[in-house]
């Protein structure tokens, strides 16, 4: 290239950076070209045969976006699961003991996602063992039915109301232990670290069953027996999210007593309030082999794949002036490497939610994690009434897990037209 076309070294050094992947691009679409005059279409697939277009899915884990894919361990055996009838019961306890032998709980069953395993936790703390009690709810009547909520009050909620429970918000774990009284059935929390452990030590002197959400708590791993170490009552993890399980499948994990009475409390006990939350022989083994699948491999080498992923990406924005990208991973869950991208929303007339709807608009469609949540309901505020349903955002986000191999490249030439010529609609 002239070297006109560069106004400084760093520019130039961005282009170099990025040569390998424009002739990485340049080849694929000689590849395109060629396929489509053999008359391959490589895009078809059942979906397409059904006119519902498939997701580029740079957003992450999300539940409207399908989740996560599965590993092929959990997809062979989800097929050898559906090979034969089985007792449901009778999986299901002998899926908590070879879970409590891999993650070191007590006990644990499968259910359907966090959200099934919040509902039949509260359940299991309201009704417990008892067949009236369970045949009773979502009526309360004479029984213990008050959730603390700590941090107060969330979108997923509902799952923890639907059996009955009477929800008290508590900000500090001061204010929790102010709020137990005799009517206290569980303590429901989303906190992590030192904040759990005062959350623990509380339940614990009181005699309170407490329930740690951790949706998206995997990865890492090695958080499936930090919970059983902290002697955390009960623990829940999406099985559709980062452990890359069946999407309608979720684990709750802890105590004995509590996972026996939330399993009489849940499908398939007829009568229960929870039957509607149905996990199949198929979503049972498939979860238990990703929980087998993640002990087993190798997760360095697993983030540097991912890392490897949004860096292509960033490098090829590197080469359009003016957008800046940063590569970084979040502590507080969705734990995968992750771009950030922006640049001067305002000086170029086009904000992120704009990029995101572009992307979104094209094809094939590209979804972005931007301030926009399509999934949810309008009437949620989480606390905060005045709270805006749609925010403005400083950058856009880009989450390589639920990136496919060479899907980057992909994102990364289309992100980077977009910005190109946001960037030359504002110069003129």
């Amino acid at each position: 290239m002239p070297a006109q076309w560069f106004p400084d070294r760093r520019s130039f050094m961005k282009w170099a950076a990025a040569a390998p992947l424009m002739a990485k691009i340049a080849l694929g679409d000689a590849y395109a070209r060629a396929a489509s005059l053999a008359s391959i279409d490589p895009s078809d697939n059942i979906y397409k045969r059904l006119g519902v277009k498939t997701v580029i899915n740079c957003r992450g884990t999300w539940t409207y976006l399908s989740g996560s894919l599965e590993w092929p361990e959990v997809r062979a055996a989800q097929v050898e699961a559906a090979r034969h009838f089985v007792n449901i019961l009778e999986l299901q306890r002998a899926a908590g003991r070879r879970l409590a032998e891999l993650t070191g709980a007590p006990s644990g069953m499968v259910t359907s996602g966090a959200a099934g395993a919040m509902a039949s936790a509260t359940a299991a703390c309201i009704a417990g063992s008892d067949p009236r009690h369970i045949w009773q709810l979502p009526d309360t009547s004479g029984l213990k039915d008050v959730v603390i909520m700590a941090g107060g009050r969330s979108a997923f909620d509902s799952a923890i109301r639907l059996a009955g429970a009477q929800l008290v918000l508590a900000f500090s774990p001061a204010e929790i232990e102010a709020a137990i009284g005799a009517k206290t059935a569980m303590i429901y929390t989303t906190h992590l670290g030192e904040v759990l452990q005062k959350e623990v030590a509380i339940a614990r002197a009181h005699r309170v069953p407490l329930l740690l959400d951790d949706a998206a708590g995997i990865p890492p791993i090695d958080n499936i027996k930090l919970y059983a170490r902290m002697g955390v009552d009960l623990y829940t993890f999406s099985g559709g999210k980062g452990l890359c399980g069946p999407q309608c499948s979720g684990l709750l994990l802890g105590r004995n007593d509590l996972i026996e009475a939330a399993l009489l409390n849940t499908n398939p006990y007829e009568g229960a309030v929870c039957r509607a939350m149905k996990v199949g022989k198929e979503e049972v083994m498939g979860c238990l082999a990703a929980v087998e699948t993640w002990l087993k491999m190798d997760s360095n080498e697993l983030y540097r794949q991912w890392n490897q992923r949004v860096q292509r990406i960033a490098t090829l924005l590197g080469t359009v002036r003016g957008v800046k990208t940063e590569i970084y991973v979040p502590s507080d869950g969705n734990r995968y490497p992750t771009l950030r991208v922006s640049w001067d929303q305002k000086g170029w007339g086009f904000s992120v939610m704009d990029c995101v709807q572009k992307l979104r608009d094209g094809e094939p469609v590209i979804e972005v994690l931007g301030p926009d949540n399509p999934s949810g309901v309008s009437a949620v505020r989480e606390g905060n009434p005045n709270r805006k349903e749609l925010q403005e955002s400083e950058h856009l986000e880009l989450v390589s897990m639920t990136m496919q191999p060479g899907e980057e490249i992909v994102v990364g030439r289309r992100l980077r037209a977009i910005l190109t010529a946001a960037r030359a609609a504002h110069k003129s």
